[in-house]
């Protein structure tokens, strides 16, 4: 039996920010913010959370046929909006999904879309509930506040880096877009202090202990996987890899370490590898920012769409979320799977999202302070930045509309 994602799209947000104006802004280093390999990041607006994120990456993929085989809802994040309440009853209601669904969230930092994918995957495998399909979303956002700047390490950098963004994917037996290697896969988890959010609004974190555990569990959990994968090869088995992306240098520096502990090639040899093989997922994360436990989908995404793929490729890809638990596992893409992701105009949808200026961005830094995690009470302004929210009106989508008591209410524009 085969198991896998028979569809997947990217919602990128509405409003963006050129990074590289940003850098300027604050006078950032120069070779040390190009080292971050990002062009462009999401900017959440107010009106814009984990659960309008969401819905908005999984509406394309609910047709009618599809709605009423959906019997598991995953979401994945480490941004939600309550320690009880799950954004998967949200997400159903609003997607108008069967009753009869299983709904649940997963938080375990950056990792958490990987293991929504997982254990949806195995609900397919083990054949419970023949023909049923589970909707798997991971969904984060960054929302800085000019308050933060006191409380976060490295403030500075970290900000040009973190996004927003949602991937969605039905899993199901079809696999259209990717078919998972069942049983291949390589664990590798121990407790560490990397980084954490010891409060609901609250950052923390050590960024050289993160890159260490970062480096020594895509060494580890790669090695486990080739323990159970006989004949597995860094090089030579996936045409493509994908890795989770808090930007583009950490995933370089993973993939040089990498090949020089592995094969001890050459510097110029793992450039050129780097650029065919890592650099096509890495297209959409320079556009959006670290989107958490999204990044890792994001990256297949971004490899399925720039990628050369005129036959069957295998990847393989690996996530890390801090704390730590991290997983290097395969599957195969195919050029079906590039003609499917583009009826969903990933590209095009990032293209279409409003440029803010510096001035409008620092608005939102302002504006942002007023919304935080346990907001009661309280009605969006839609027109913070009236240029945005009328190119919201461009393409239908579901932003936030007010919170009464603690209830979030949502609306189609």
């Amino acid at each position: 039996m085969s198991a896998g994602i028979e569809a997947l799209n990217v919602y990128g947000g509405a409003a963006f920010l050129d990074v590289r104006e940003l850098c300027d802004h604050r006078g950032l280093d120069k070779p040390r913010f190009e080292n971050l390999l990002m062009h462009e990041k999401t900017v959440a607006l107010p009106y814009e959370d984990p659960i309008s994120f969401a819905v908005n990456a999984a509406a394309p993929l609910i047709t009618d046929a599809v709605r009423p085989t959906i019997e598991m809802v995953i979401t994945c994040t480490e941004s939600g909006i309550d320690f009880g309440k799950s954004a998967s009853t949200y997400i159903q209601d609003l997607l108008r999904l069967p009753k009869n669904c299983r709904l649940f969230e997963i938080k375990q930092a950056c990792y958490s879309g990987t293991a929504g994918l997982q254990m949806a995957i195995n609900f397919v495998l083990s054949g419970t509930s023949p023909g049923a399909r589970a909707l798997v979303i991971a969904t984060d956002i960054s929302r800085f506040a000019l308050a933060d700047a006191a409380e976060i390490q490295e403030w500075a950098y970290s900000e040009p880096s973190s996004g927003a963004g949602a991937v969605a994917v039905l899993v199901s037996d079809t696999p259209q877009v990717f078919a998972i290697d069942p049983g291949a896969y390589g664990n590798h988890a121990f407790e560490v202090m990397d980084t954490c959010r010891p409060g609901p609004d609250t950052e923390a974190g050590d960024a050289d202990l993160s890159l260490m555990a970062y480096l020594d569990c895509c060494e580890q959990a790669f090695k486990d996987y080739a323990r159970r994968v006989e004949g597995a090869d860094f090089r030579t088995s996936f045409g493509y890899l994908c890795f989770h992306t808090p930007f583009g240098g950490m995933v370089k520096g993973a993939h040089r370490h990498l090949m020089r502990k592995l094969f001890k090639t050459s510097p110029a040899d793992i450039d050129a590898d780097f650029n065919l093989r890592v650099g096509p997922g890495l297209t959409y994360g320079q556009r959006v920012g670290n989107t958490a436990g999204a990044s890792t989908l994001l990256a297949l995404a971004s490899t399925i769409d720039c990628a050369d793929l005129p036959s069957p490729q295998r990847v393989g890809l690996f996530s890390y979320g801090s704390g730590c638990c991290s997983e290097f596992f395969s599957g195969v893409i195919t050029p079906q799977s590039r003609q499917l992701l583009q009826t969903m105009n990933i590209g095009n949808s990032l293209q279409q999202r409003y440029r803010l200026s510096m001035p409008e961005y620092e608005l939102l830094l302002r504006e942002n302070g007023a919304l935080r995690f346990g907001t009661r009470d309280a009605k969006l302004n839609h027109q913070v930045i009236p240029a945005a929210w009328s190119a919201c009106q461009n393409s239908q989508r579901l932003v936030l509309d007010e919170i009464a008591g603690y209830h979030r209410q949502y609306r189609w524009v």
